[in-house]
């Protein structure tokens, strides 16, 4: 019963089985130039209902390092949730590959930042040329707690950062769970909404090593292949990152992955829910649940091989632990398998 992460499964056979077709392929172009990559990208524009700029790469941590580093230079400030992946969990990648930038978190509740919240934490710039300079504000979609923006929320955050000159960046390592969650296309959820750069995610949802870096702003395309390349993320072998992305949008097979992933996720938030004592504050809008549950049924799940997280950090925001409860955080994946989430729930039930 693993719900440690969706990083904790394989790949999807599909993009396993595009893989060895590429490896099967002798004479192919090095560094992107191949059939698979081209394809890939073309898809992307498709997906997207726009010709983009995308860079495939290996990680999320280098995808929103580099996206961020387009919109932001040393002496910038990026704007994002206080406990943000970029802000507390990638080691100071974005100030590096900006060359400096401070990231600038923002309390707010339920793992999301808000247009009133983005709002005040502008005001706090009042020193000039003194303090960083705001250039970006960063989403995260789905959020470090689950949580999922709406296409109304991004619109709105997006109009006020834009109206202040500030870009705006999302964090998508889980783009795909959060856009079945909603009733909107990736175009809608994106650029349509006033999103100017997207770290594209794969890698938890199926892929074996795969982002992308996906630019609406043409302006902030101008010289990203050098970024890539400075950044160590342009392939020699890339035909195995275009035939992921290929076989990762063909049939939708991104959007199947992650409705099932998702399903199952409800599924376990459900189950848990009619667990005595047990309180999901944040609903479950994705593929994460986060249940504040006693503290003895957290040890019973444990010895019963449960694995997932106690979770640090600021909390839900609209509930809190009381004494003797914990706050924990379970992931389902595209592979997570049915009986786990039944057994999981049983073991819960049981006590």
């Amino acid at each position: 019963m693993n719900f440690v992460s969706d990083n904790v499964y394989g790949v999807d056979e599909a993009i396993l089985s595009a893989m060895v077709e590429a490896n099967d392929q002798l004479a192919t172009p090095a560094y992107g130039a191949d059939a698979w990559t081209k394809r890939a990208l073309a898809k992307l524009d498709e997906v997207f209902e726009c010709k983009v700029h995308a860079f495939l790469l290996t990680s999320g941590t280098a995808a929103n390092g580099l996206g961020l580093s387009s919109m932001a230079q040393s002496f910038n400030a990026v704007l994002c949730y206080g406990d943000a992946h970029i802000n507390v969990d990638e080691c100071g990648a974005p100030v590096m590959f900006t060359g400096g930038a401070k990231l600038y978190g923002i309390d707010d509740v339920r793992g999301k930042v808000s247009s009133a919240s983005v709002a005040a934490g502008l005001a706090g710039f009042v020193r000039g040329e003194r303090d960083s300079k705001p250039s970006v504000v960063s989403l995260t979609q789905a959020s470090e707690l689950g949580t999922v923006y709406s296409r109304d929320e991004i619109a709105e955050i997006a109009e006020l950062a834009h109206g202040h000159g500030l870009k705006v960046h999302v964090d998508g390592a889980r783009f795909a769970n959060a856009l079945v969650a909603q009733n909107c296309s990736p175009a809608e959820l994106t650029w349509k909404a006033g999103v100017d750069a997207l770290s594209f995610g794969a890698t938890k949802n199926g892929a074996m090593a795969l982002e992308a870096v996906i630019l609406f702003d043409d302006k902030l395309a101008e010289g990203f292949g050098h970024r890539r390349l400075r950044g160590g993320q342009l392939l020699s072998k890339g035909r195995f990152l275009g035939a992921q992305m290929e076989a990762y949008l063909t049939d939708d097979r991104w959007l199947k992955n992650a409705a099932r992933a998702n399903e199952q996720a409800r599924r376990l938030a459900d189950g848990l829910a009619k667990v005595q004592g047990v309180r999901i504050p944040l609903g479950c809008d994705a593929n994460l649940v986060f249940p504040i549950m006693p503290q003895t049924l957290h040890h019973r799940l444990q010895a019963a091989g449960a694995l997932y997280h106690p979770w640090p950090g600021m909390g839900p925001g609209v509930d809190c632990p009381g004494e003797n409860e914990v706050f924990v955080r379970m992931v389902t994946s595209f592979a997570t398998p049915s009986e786990d989430v039944d057994k999981l729930i049983a073991v819960a039930l049981a006590g």
